[in-house]
């Protein structure tokens, strides 16, 4: 199952993508999403699961079931939109509190076995080189958070460049 995530108006004009990903989950600025309070409940309370109660709140679940996360984002700065960067800060239950040590560095440990490739195709018609070098290494390492085994980064001018790789 692949699992993508966007910040796309949703609106008829991006029926294109649930036409060409059948079967996808997709989450989409549709409603109101709360912001990660940093309060470990998804540790500590209720394992696994936000505390917070909206439409993400079980995120790091539907990460552990999928087989691609796909992120669709303005790149902003070398990195995600608000939307998307929201939806990632509230996948932390898809990773367990403790530490683990790979590759010299530290991580948290998984939680889940199933690991996922990472996709993600960032648009903006005016990035500079910093911000694609931002974002490379941004993607880079949230690869490497996610246990993710493999990774494609894909830039885009605009969301009509998107619109027509997909189909």
């Amino acid at each position: 199952m692949k699992l993508i995530v966007h910040d796309l108006p949703v609106n008829e004009h991006n029926l294109w993508m649930e036409e060409k990903v059948e079967g996808a989950e997709i989450v989409a600025q549709t409603g109101r999403t709360h912001s990660c309070s940093g309060c470990f409940g998804c540790w500590v309370r209720t394992p696994g699961r936000c505390v917070l109660k909206d439409s993400v709140q079980n995120f790091g679940e539907r990460l552990a079931r999928c087989d691609e996360l796909i992120i669709i984002s303005q790149c902003l700065y070398g990195s995600y939109s608000p939307f998307v960067r929201n939806i990632l800060d509230r996948s932390i239950s898809y990773l367990l509190p403790y530490f683990v040590r790979r590759n010299g560095e530290t991580h948290h440990g998984m939680r889940y076995k199933q690991t996922f490739k990472f996709t993600v195709h960032f648009y903006s018609d005016d990035l500079t080189e910093a911000e694609r070098s931002t974002a490379q290494e941004l993607v880079k390492a949230n690869a490497v958070n996610f246990y993710a085994h493999d990774v494609q980064l894909t830039f885009h001018d605009n969301i009509e460049a998107i619109k027509e790789e997909w189909q």
